[in-house]
């Protein structure tokens, strides 16, 4: 028997190999959150050897033929549903209601609370109608956005923000207009001035509540729905990975259904093989999944559809990942020749006006930062110069845009080490899929150097980088030749990232991407990045910046020296070489 533990947040959901009865199999199930129980019988002579092998190793299997697996009858071979989560008030019509009934608190508070302010103990009845309106149209541009159905259920807090502030100020706006055309007094006027202020704080509020509170629930196991992911290749393995990662999403991969999977060894700690597309019905009922996702599959066409519009007939959420979604962004655009769409890709110029007043935005803005932050400069230029002997401000070569390279400027934040030591630890930490960053070799770091590196306050000198034109405040982070040219060889679309200006902070950094973290994940946030670029996203990356900051955890270190004749010490010795060898 494999139990699928559900609530287990490791690299993947666990499969246990235990001997039990129908029966006992029941009272285990009753008294955990399983997601996936599936039995197997004892190796039968006529089994094919590779599927009774890997049953006794208790390895994640192949699925066996539909006779074998009887999704929803009893004792061997039996898929049980998994009961939704007791409770579960952040999926549904539960969702619908609690999101509804907040913004309703919000606004009666709002309406109360801009009535006071305006010094109108009674409103008057031209007052009410215009409250009433702002009310209403708010909750209706709301609803019409999505914000009471599914559509936040993945959505990042601040683009739901953005929502909520256009649509009070659409419908307060409405009502100003309307105030004009009854000719309402001052204090009618006020009333609804403060009603804009009022319901836009009580909404941002309640809205922020209800996020934490979905993203809690869901990061305890105690939210979300069951999904299945057709296509077990290295996308749809992919997926499953990044959807285990980020419970917050809402999205728990029970399995997947693939025909024809690749043999990979990344199958052990994913989501086990529920069987053939031709029995997705089954799957899905079998399993109680709610959502289903199309990854890449080798099924044809011909077998693909059928499949999708079933899981529509039957009430279940379906996504699709599109075909080359490398270059899949927000400005695409749909048109339709009859009965067939037409996708345009429409690209981000890197060279167009958008980024030439994105830069000049830049430099006026770091102009001013260095002006308000002097005295901070200042200060850390004096902290510096008292923790060790040095210079104050490291320089080290990077690449920039187009490939130019620019001295990138910190406050130097360890003591001075003969350059042979640091190419020495330098080829230690540049091991595969790591990116370099961090304490790299002996910590040298000073206790103000180690103040400085964990609040990033070390980096404030790269406003002079971006004043220079060397950088931008916002962007993919710079990286050294040496290991420009080796990445590029070894990561796909690596060299992407010089098609603009490297960033002070970019979209990777936000999202926990920093020092020796996944190289070949902050490639692709930073290709994101740059395919979606807009000035709004600058804005929303650089106010999440300092919540990055605090919630980043302490710099990976290597402080043991090699001894002479052990193994890592005779590993090779230049970068390049660790990392082919890698």
């Amino acid at each position: 028997m494999f139990v699928t533990d559900g609530t287990h947040r490791g690299r993947g959901p666990t499969a246990v190999a235990l001997e039990r009865s129908p029966a006992e199999l029941q009272k285990a199930a009753s008294h955990t959150d399983c997601i996936l129980v599936a039995t197997w019988l004892p190796p039968d002579p006529l089994d094919p050897p590779e599927v009774s092998a890997s049953a006794r190793r208790g390895d994640v299997p192949q699925a066996p033929p539909a006779t074998s697996l009887p999704l929803g009858g009893a004792g061997a071979g039996t898929i049980l549903p998994p009961a939704r989560p007791a409770g579960d008030l952040f999926e549904g019509a539960a969702w619908t209601l609690v999101s509804v009934l907040t913004d309703a608190v919000a606004l009666a508070a709002a309406v109360i609370a801009a009535a006071r302010l305006a010094g109108a103990a009674t409103p008057s009845t031209t007052a009410l109608g215009l409250l009433a309106i702002v009310v209403a149209v708010t909750v209706l541009r709301m609803g019409a956005r999505g914000m009471y159905g599914a559509r936040p259920a993945r959505m990042p807090l601040s683009d739901q923000l953005v929502l909520v502030f256009s649509s009070v100020g659409g419908a307060a706006l409405l009502a100003l207009a309307g105030a004009a055309i009854a000719d309402a007094t001052r204090v009618d006027v006020l009333t609804v001035t403060w009603a804009w202020c009022t319901a836009t704080l009580a909404l941002t509020a309640g809205r922020s509540l209800l996020w934490a509170a979905r993203r809690h629930a869901r990061r305890r196991g105690r939210s979300g729905k069951r999904t299945i992911i057709v296509g077990a290749g290295e996308i749809g393995a992919q997926l499953a990975e990044r959807l285990i990662d980020t419970p917050e999403l809402g999205l728990i991969p029970i399995g997947f259904v693939d025909g024809n999977p690749p043999q990979s060894g990344r199958f052990d700690v994913l989501p086990p093989l529920l069987g053939a597309p031709d029995r997705l019905d089954q799957i899905v009922v079998g399993t109680g999944a709610e959502h289903v996702i199309f990854a890449f599959t080798r099924e044809p066409d011909s077998v693909v559809l059928p499949l999708l519009r079933r899981c529509q007939r039957l009430g279940i959420e379906v996504s699709v990942v599109p075909r080359l979604f490398e270059n899949v962004n927000d400005r695409q655009w749909v048109e339709h020749v009859g009965g067939l769409p037409l996708i345009e890709l429409r690209q981000t110029d890197p060279h167009g006006w958008q980024f030439a007043a994105k830069h000049a935005s830049d430099r006026l803005i770091a102009l001013v930062l260095v002006v308000l932050l002097a005295p901070v400069l200042a200060l850390l230029a004096l902290g510096t110069r008292a923790s060790s002997p040095g210079p104050i401000l490291f320089r080290q070569r990077r690449i920039g845009r187009d490939g130019t390279e620019f001295d990138i400027l910190k406050f130097r934040s360890m003591r001075l080490a003969p350059k042979e030591t640091d190419q020495v630890f330098q080829a230690k930490v540049a091991r595969a899929g790591v990116a370099p960053g961090g304490v790299e070799g002996l910590d040298r770091r000073t206790p103000f150097g180690a103040f400085i590196r964990r609040t990033s306050l070390d980096e404030l000198p790269q406003l002079l980088n971006v004043l220079m034109g060397h950088m931008s405040l916002v962007g993919p982070r710079p990286e050294r030749p040496e290991f420009v040219e080796m990445f590029g060889e070894a990561l796909n679309r690596y060299d992407d990232r010089h098609l603009v200006k490297s960033g002070i902070t970019g979209w990777a950094q936000v999202h926990g991407l920093r020092g020796q973290t996944s190289l070949a994940e902050r490639v692709e946030w930073d290709n994101w990045y740059i395919q979606n670029w807009s000035l709004w996203l600058d804005v929303k990356i650089l106010f999440l910046t300092p919540l990055a900051v605090l919630r980043a955890p302490d710099e990976p270190r290597v402080t043991d020296t090699p001894t002479p004749g052990t193994a890592e010490a005779d590993q090779p010795a230049t970068l390049e070489a660790r990392w082919k060898a890698s």
